[in-house]
């Protein structure tokens, strides 16, 4: 059976057939072999889960390396290729690597060569799997409104898939709106505590001298009030992941009590007598300095390092412009799905409006502006006139975060993303849409154009030129104050 560690090896001399097996089997490979291309053809076919790699003759009597290249490669981007070869067909080798195939060898080769080579193979092999596998659970299992291409978010998201795996405690930091609880829960559903509880407290909501119970559970009888048993969330939670939200609001009190719960994984309720053992991932979340609050001894330091294992910074949506579009697209469509609306998407004058707003209420601020104005509108697009009046006024004001310099300094490559990603707004905006004469423009060719484009996650139709009232001229002192 074919598996992530099995090889195809494919060559029409028994002899060398039977050397590579054994040589492949010793390194602990399963090996399977064929003699020719229509064999090795349908051994890709019908194997139940595709070869690592494949080790293949480039020229056989009946059939070419390149065309099992391409069968290999129909059945499982996963699988490599590895291209045996003769010195006078070095040229044709490389045409394989060029349609796909990992390397060539050229007979007579090393034994040791080819060991290490596989070997590299397989690992790449491995790597195009896993990197599969967590793009899959990302798409299946990620929040949608934690969408976005940004530099800002795909690094979130790839500490998020990292740190998944591990049972470390996590502090997600952040402005109010920017998504802290759904990465919590990004990073639940990633785990093998995905079928497992994920609960949420919201440590500011819960009066004091109810919390411990809430949390711990509590015998029946423990106090006025308590007329059967309760678990508490940390023991309903058992084997799941616990969110502290804003959990700098914590009295002193019962951060004691909670750090000893994370010391000892072991809770006991109110009123009981015996600890119970749990095993609970905890995560906190706050939209404040919680180091303030150290200082000030508002917070334990013991419980913020115990919390402070892995941080998680959530960017304002203010430094992660570029996916305001494609936000505001899952928002529109989702809400006029409930609004029961047509609406296809946002007029020109819209999308710069937006694109100009800073949203201080970020994410959940986005959200409630397009469902106000799916409720608003009237046709079959959002317009300027839908939009709040503090947001369809921003769209007069030159964006700041690409006119000058933050007292705290920048990123270059975000500075000069966002300067491009401008440029072709306005290119795109005087040429009334076409991509051609866009390009033209910018003095790239329509490919590049396409390509970066897509870079910034733009779209790429004719249904609305898109367009931006900063000038091309304001755009490029940027690039100059940054030079001087």
């Amino acid at each position: 059976m074919a598996t992530r560690s099995s090889i195809l090896v494919v060559d029409d001399e028994p002899g060398l057939r039977e050397m590579l097996s054994i040589l492949f089997r010793r390194e602990g490979y399963d090996v399977a072999t064929a003699p020719g291309f229509t064999t090795a053809r349908d051994a890709i076919r019908n194997a139940p889960t595709p070869y690592g790699v494949v080790l293949t003759d480039l020229m056989m009597p009946d059939g070419s390396g390149l065309d099992l290249l391409s069968h290999a490669k129909e059945r499982s981007g996963e699988t490599e290729i590895v291209v045996m070869t003769a010195h006078s067909t070095v040229e044709i080798a490389i045409e394989a690597m060029k349609r796909g195939a990992y390397d060539f060898v050229t007979k007579p080769f090393a034994t040791t060569e080819l060991r290490a080579l596989i070997h590299k193979a397989f690992e790449k092999s491995a790597l195009v799997a896993e990197n599969a596998r967590l793009r899959a659970q990302v798409d299946r299992q990620s929040p949608k409104d934690l969408l976005g291409r940004s530099q800002p978010m795909r690094q979130i998201l790839e500490l998020a898939q990292r740190i998944s795996t591990s049972r470390t405690t996590v502090l997600i930091t952040g402005e109010s709106g920017t998504g802290k609880e759904r990465i919590a829960r990004a990073i639940h559903e990633l785990s093998d505590r995905k079928e497992k509880p994920f609960l949420v407290v919201n440590c500011g909501a819960i009066p004091e001298a109810l919390m411990e119970s809430e949390l711990f559970g509590h015998e029946k009888g423990a106090f006025t009030g308590a007329n059967t048993r309760k678990l508490g969330i940390f023991r309903e939670a058992d084997g799941g992941t616990v969110l502290l939200d804003e959990v700098g609001e914590l009295p002193l009190g019962m951060q004691v009590k909670l750090l000893r719960v994370l010391q000892e994984k072991k809770v006991r309720g109110v009123g009981e007598t015996n600890e119970t053992s749990i095993d609970v991932r905890v995560l906190g979340a706050t939209n404040r300095p919680i180091e303030d609050d150290v200082k000030a001894a508002k917070f334990r330091q013991d419980l913020y390092y115990r919390l402070n294992v892995i941080r998680v910074e959530m960017p304002p949506l203010r430094k992660r412009r570029e996916d305001v579009p494609e936000l505001a697209s899952y928002f529109l469509d989702r809400c006029s799905r409930e609004h029961n609306k047509h609406i296809r998407g946002l007029s020109a004058d819209a999308l710069r409006a937006l694109d100009a707003y800073d949203f201080p209420g970020n994410v959940r601020e986005l959200e409630n502006i397009i469902e106000r104005a799916v409720a608003l509108a009237e046709g079959s697009q959002i317009g300027l006139g839908d939009l709040p009046h503090e947001v369809s006024g921003a769209a007069s004001q030159p964006s700041p975060s690409l006119m000058s310099l933050p007292e705290d300094g920048c990123n270059l490559d975000d500075v000069l993303g966002e300067l491009e990603r401008r440029l072709i707004l306005q290119a795109l905006d005087r040429s009334g849409g076409v991509r051609t004469s866009a390009a033209k423009t910018l003095g790239v060719t329509l490919r590049s154009l396409r390509y970066r484009m897509q870079k910034h996650a733009m779209q790429d139709d004719d249904d609305e030129p898109l367009s931006t009232d900063v000038s091309p001229s304001e755009l490029l002192k940027v690039a100059a104050k940054i030079d001087d």
